[in-house]
């Protein structure tokens, strides 16, 4: 997979329904959409915004559920669609935060995005820009923030295309 376009923003940015077009200029109904949320019983707020993103997305479009866990799923999964829409690195590496230290989340996010490079379905992934606002207070919001950062400027590197999407604007940056 090639790593397409990295689409980042802020909370409400437009940044997933500008990813959304991307996919669908690139794969039509032939998109393979990664899903990274967990609802939790009772997340009235995330149960919403997980129904809003189904309702935009063409009914023809795959589904592959990867709340944490490793990447090689994407790899297998893939097979057969025309793009890859994985949203989000930003739920991907926060359930990860309990489960592996900083040092693996950033190594496998590298080994994912070496390996998905043969494969030849577009790639394009979603993720917040966390490091533009106030440091956060506690210990475990600032290593988020720069864990995040790193795994952000990784597929940056590697990534044709980078937007930053505010107030429902993208802009190209990459």
């Amino acid at each position: 997979m090639t790593v397409r376009a990295l689409v980042l923003g802020g909370a409400r940015s437009g940044k997933s329904s500008f990813a959304e077009e991307l996919a669908l200029g690139l794969g039509g109904d032939r998109v393979l959409y990664v899903a990274t949320a967990v609802v939790s019983d009772g997340d009235e707020e995330l149960s919403r915004r997980v129904r809003d993103h189904q309702q935009r997305r063409p009914a023809g479009w795959g589904l592959l559920e990867l709340p944490g866990g490793g990447l090689e799923p994407i790899l297998d999964a893939s097979r057969g669609y025309d793009a890859v829409l994985f949203d989000s690195l930003t739920l991907w590496v926060s359930a990860r935060m309990y489960g592996a230290d900083d040092g693996s989340t950033v190594d496998e996010m590298e080994r994912f995005l070496e390996e998905a490079s043969v494969i030849p379905e577009p790639l394009i992934l979603v993720s917040d820009e966390v490091g533009l606002g106030l440091v956060p207070e506690s210990a475990e919001g600032r290593r988020f923030r720069d864990l995040l950062g790193l795994v952000n400027q990784r597929v940056g590197a590697v990534a044709e295309d980078v937007h930053l999407c505010v107030a429902g604007i993208p802009v190209r940056i990459k």
